[in-house]
């Protein structure tokens, strides 16, 4: 009987959230998709592709647009290269090309866009080796060049202060980006190893020879990690400029004690110990959006959720600001406030709050696809419930495409289908890439920004229309950018 309380408790709670939540039109939805946890190593083509492949149709009914899949854990590839090994994470052997083969990167590309959700490309550019005790390939740059690399703690990492390393990761960057139609290229928060007590870097003797004028090691070794973010940037947008450099750090910048404008927090620092000063990239505009990794509970005791997602937004909103959320620990807390429920409603409670929060990444994609705690069904149901755009960079770019053209309903007997042509364009900021479909009732507002009316948003130029009650609709349709930059909307009426 208790049990059945605490559930209809629970059921009450939900409710209330998806009556008062307002869904946002524009929100980053995304997941992530490792790798180095193992889940594909040795599994075969046709076994991690179904399980892609469930994850990717799970996902995309509970309303997520994005996916950040891990293709580069450790100087290896997920996806064909002629520059770097087969993955260890893929076959097993480092250097092994799938059997049957194919190409993990591409497909998932491919996959992704029929699904509308964007690809971001995740890689991992100074680690070279895991602590997994597995041989590397001939072909690997640590292989290759021993000397650019260094071990800490069992990891191999390609050393920070080097040009040719910061030139290679661009070069491997260059390449992903000339192949595939990415959406974004996103790296973690692997920057100078984490630290191990009593385990020091090795490079006093490269510090001494060539300090490029810093007394301070800290500030040279920020200084190295600096250069690789704004060459990063630089190389990403040279390519292309519509795909998005996103970067997902450590979830304390500073902790207060250290600095005045950090958290109120007593946890490892990005700033501090692994030398990434977020915050400047951000105030230089070297990436396009930021994924804090806030994976502690509300009420944590060294790492509080509510005042580290409270400091985020007041400090790191001047691009676009993801929160990377814990799926597991949200559903294992209890809420401060309903004892009865888990800390999910609260959690996106703060993020309606924050008005710099434009989205979340969920760590990680399994757990939300097995919907542990319910919740892959409350982002369903309440959370992510229409569909929704991208948030807008306009930065990157700023100007809508021209309205869709010819916009008719063709009969087809039992099935109508609203169709339209592209509009004309001259450039890649010009051209319609997707397309949003609203509906409307004969007599109701027809207004746009109210997600509730998306029925929906597609590559295709045609929309079949749905069996719904008789009536009168009013349809209209606008066309998308890669930055999904919105056009002016085509009206159509319809009569069932």
């Amino acid at each position: 009987m208790r049990r059945y309380i605490i559930w209809i408790l629970l059921c009450c709670v939900n409710l209330l959230q998806a009556q008062t939540y307002q869904v946002p039109k524009r929100e980053f939805r995304a997941a992530w998709i490792q790798c180095v946890n193992g889940q594909f190593q040795g599994v075969g083509t046709e076994t991690m592709q179904q399980t892609l492949r469930y994850q990717l149709d799970e996902l995309q009914k509970d309303g997520a647009n994005a996916i950040i899949f891990q293709v580069r854990p450790a100087c290896d590839a997920l996806y064909q290269s002629s520059i770097e090994p087969w993955s260890h994470f893929l076959t097993g052997v480092q250097g092994k090309a799938p059997q049957p083969y194919w190409d993990p990167l591409q497909w998932m590309v491919d996959e992704c866009h029929k699904r509308g959700m964007e690809l971001h490309a995740w890689i991992n550019p100074y680690r070279a080796k895991t602590k997994s005790a597995y041989p590397l390939a001939a072909n690997h740059i640590a292989s290759q060049h021993p000397e650019r690399a260094f071990e800490y703690d069992g990891l191999m990492v390609l050393n920070p202060a080097l040009q040719e390393n910061r030139d290679y990761i661009c070069t491997i960057v260059e390449d992903i980006l000339n192949r595939y139609d990415v959406d974004g290229l996103h790296i973690d928060d692997y920057f100078y190893p984490y630290p191990v007590p009593g385990v020091d870097i090795p490079d006093d003797a490269q510090f001494r020879a060539n300090s490029q004028g810093y007394t301070n090691k800290g500030d040279w070794r920020r200084h190295q990690v600096d250069l690789l973010i704004e060459q990063l940037n630089s190389t990403i947008h040279r390519v292309k400029p519509w795909v998005k450099f996103g970067i997902s750090p450590f979830g304390i910048y500073r902790n207060q004690k250290s600095d005045p404008r950090g958290s109120k927090t007593n946890g490892l620092q990005n700033y501090d110990d692994l030398y990434a000063d977020i915050l400047l990239w951000i105030e230089k505009g070297w990436v396009d959006y930021n994924v804090p990794q806030l994976y502690w509970e509300m009420g944590h005791k060294a790492a509080d959720y509510t005042e580290l997602i409270r400091w985020w937004n007041t400090h790191a909103s001047g691009r676009p600001l993801y929160i990377g959320e814990d799926v597991e620990r949200t559903v294992k807390a209890v809420d401060l406030r309903i004892p009865q429920s888990h800390q999910l409603p609260a959690k996106m409670q703060l993020h309606q709050e924050c008005k710099g929060v434009q989205g979340t990444v969920l760590w990680y994609a399994k757990v939300a696809v097995d919907n542990i705690g319910n919740y892959g069904m409350n982002l369903r149901n309440v959370y992510w419930r229409y569909p929704a755009l991208q948030p807008l960079m306009p930065h990157l770019d700023s100007k809508a495409p021209d309205k869709v053209r010819k916009l008719k309903v063709i009969d087809m007997g039992s099935q109508q289908v609203l169709m339209w042509t592209a509009p004309k364009f001259k450039t890649w900021g010009d051209e319609a890439t997707k397309y949003v479909v609203y509906c409307f009732k004969k007599g109701e507002d027809l207004n746009t920004a109210d997600p509730s009316h998306i029925v929906a948003i597609t590559t295709e130029p045609f929309y079949e229309l749905p069996p719904t009650e008789r009536g009168r609709y009013v349809y209209l349709v606008t066309a998308l950018d890669r930055l999904q930059n919105e056009s002016k909307a085509v009206k159509k009426k319809v009569k069932w």
